[in-house]
């Protein structure tokens, strides 16, 4: 007994895997129950009297023994999160893992280089659910409410389905509602008029203790207990605001989070999110208003719901351009401008400190690196405004047209949310990101604006079916890439070395991108993309490269050697992605 829909998500990532990587022979699935002498890391496993063992099987590949380890990390951004790499079933061996050890399993993998591997997943016989006690991201007593006992469920993570009415058979309508109604709130009793904020929170206590809260500020309440509910409620009820919880069982907060931004219905809705996960920095960064670590205080769970409030009332947004060139201070102004935000241009970082310490409140900063040789360079600026409490919070768009140097990038990502360098597409990527931050509504600007970001966020249908061959000598950049681009929909082929690629090209030359790892034993990726410039069919083809220095002169050094671009590891997956739809573009 258990969730079969999480050991169903985990079996499909298992057997995706598995065909992937299998050219020949087969893949098994064998489903028994483990050795009773078996020992697991796992308390829960070694604890009960049954432990069922699913192993699948394949005569891939398989990795070597040192690397083994490191393939459930493999998926990871720089950044430690998975929470951009994933969605739909197309889950990585990471959250994999991590929803086995929610249902009190684990997975272990044996392999053998050359002749396949077996990744076995573990679960006990019958699911229990841990003790709830201490699990609260804060503590009940220190708001005055009484400790509530957590509400029976049938199974770990609640879906958000309404109950049929007896007698009738379940349709297949939309996911609303748990069936155990757990939290009373106002879900049935929001109306256009009214003032709403959504809970998405895992914890049914503490989201009743921010229902509360909402209702004191005058907002009606939803509450859904699961990331994949919340993301239902959002685009059912389009509430004003959200508050997100990130450690959640299946579609964790940065998942929500990402769907959120992606889809125009739902970018402009601002979210706060509420978490013991400790990553304000991603979370801001991916567009979040602000972020409150738990365990938290009722105090600054009222600034919170203020806050909230604040920003929702704030019409127009006020955005703040920082560019040095008076020619491309009014084309970013004329780029952003409508009557739903606010403009002041300035022309130094000085000027630009002088309008952030005034009272007008700034929503977003775009900021030119260059800025003049008398004036305060752009990364001090950056510095000043982010080491001060006051304006920490404000995001940051770099936008700049210099090449920017390894040491240069990791200071900069330091401080801003994005770096824009700007390009033919790069007009595009700033309207796409200042009204991220701006929470624009997409469907009040202006047909052109509103044109210009429909092509950029529908630009999966640029690269879906493309066919891309990515070559590299490490397995775990293969998993992770390969994961990465068919979640876009893109049709993958590997080779481990570039002898394999060139032969792989000569034997189906059918590909419209490659992905070249650079540094490779035997036959590098500088000689491997000159021999493919070599061959008459493949001059124009486009090839990225992939380095994991960051030096000056390298997109030269790559560019000499026949790439049409490159990009630096680790990977960073909205970058890659971009480029992949500028290279593949008709």
């Amino acid at each position: 007994y258990t969730d079969g829909q999480r050991v169903e998500q985990i079996l499909k990532n298992l057997l995706s895997n598995a065909f992937k990587f299998t050219n020949q022979g087969g893949v098994t699935v064998r489903i028994s129950m483990a050795e009773k002498k078996r020992r697991f890391l796992t308390p829960a496993l070694n604890a009960n009297a049954g432990v069922v063992a699913i192993a699948v099987t394949d005569t891939g590949l398989g990795i070597a023994t040192e690397k083994q380890r490191l393939i459930f990390e493999a998926f990871q951004q720089a950044d430690g999160t998975t929470s951009r790499k994933f969605g739909g079933t197309g889950l990585g061996l990471s959250i994999s893992r991590e929803i086995a050890r929610l249902l009190g399993g684990e997975i272990r993998v044996e392999s053998v280089p050359d002749k396949g591997s077996t990744f076995t997943l573990f679960l006990p016989s019958r699911y229990r659910e841990p003790d709830a006690e201490g699990e609260w991201g804060m503590r009940a007593l220190s708001l005055n409410v009484v400790d509530a006992p957590r509400a029976t469920r049938t199974v770990p993570n609640p879906t958000w389905r309404p109950t049929p009415s007896q007698g009738t058979a379940a349709q297949p309508i939309p996911e609303r509602r748990a069936q155990q109604y757990i939290v009373d709130d106002d879900h049935e009793d929001v109306t256009p008029s009214d003032r709403s904020v959504l809970v998405i929170e895992n914890d049914a206590n503490f989201a009743k203790i921010l229902l509360g809260m909402a209702r004191e500020k005058g907002f009606k309440g939803i509450v859904a207990l699961d990331g994949d509910s919340g993301l239902a409620a959002a685009h059912e009820h389009r509430p004003d605001a959200i508050t997100l919880d990130i450690d959640m069982p299946g579609m964790d907060g940065w998942k929500v989070l990402e769907r959120l931004k992606a889809h125009p219905s739902t970018r402009h809705i601002p979210v706060h999110i509420i978490s013991g996960v400790e990553r304000r920095q991603q979370g801001l960064k991916a567009g979040a208003l602000a972020y409150l670590e738990k365990p938290v205080s009722k105090d600054a769970l009222d600034d919170a719901f203020a806050r909230i409030a604040t920003f929702i009332d704030d019409v127009p947004k006020h955005l703040l351009v920082v560019e040095d060139d008076e020619g491309q201070r009014k084309a970013i102004v004329e780029l952003i401008a409508h009557e739903d935000v606010e403009i002041t241009a300035v022309e130094s970082a000085t000027a630009a400190l002088k309008e952030l310490a005034s009272a007008k409140h700034y929503d977003c900063v775009v900021l030119d690196l260059g800025l003049g040789v008398e004036d305060m360079s752009g990364f001090d600026f950056l510095e000043r405004v982010k080491s001060d409490p006051a304006m920490a919070e404000i995001p940051i768009i770099v936008y700049t047209g210099r090449e920017l140097t390894g040491a240069e990038e990791t200071k900069i990502k330091k401080y801003a949310e994005t770096i824009i360098v700007k390009d033919v597409r790069s007009p595009e990527r700033l309207l796409d990101e200042t009204a991220l931050f701006l929470h624009r509504v997409e469907a009040k600007l202006p047909e052109q604006k509103r044109q210009m970001l429909e092509q950029l966020h529908d630009a999966d249908a640029v690269i879906a079916d493309k066919r891309v061959l990515v070559v590299d000598d490490d397995v775990r950049n293969i998993f992770s890439l390969t994961s990465v681009l068919e979640d876009h929909g893109m049709n993958v082929r590997f080779a481990e070395n570039g002898k394999d690629a060139i032969a792989a090209l000569e034997e189906n030359p059918d590909v419209d991108v490659i992905l070249m790892d650079v540094m490779m034993p035997e036959m590098d990726g500088y000689e491997t993309m000159r021999a493919i410039r070599q061959m008459d069919q493949f001059k124009s083809l486009p090839v990225i490269a992939l380095t994991a220095k960051a030096m000056k002169g390298d997109r030269e050094k790559c560019i000499a050697a026949g790439a049409s671009d490159y990009i630096t590891k680790p990977v960073d997956t909205g970058q890659l992605l971009s480029l992949l739809r500028v290279w593949l573009y008709k």
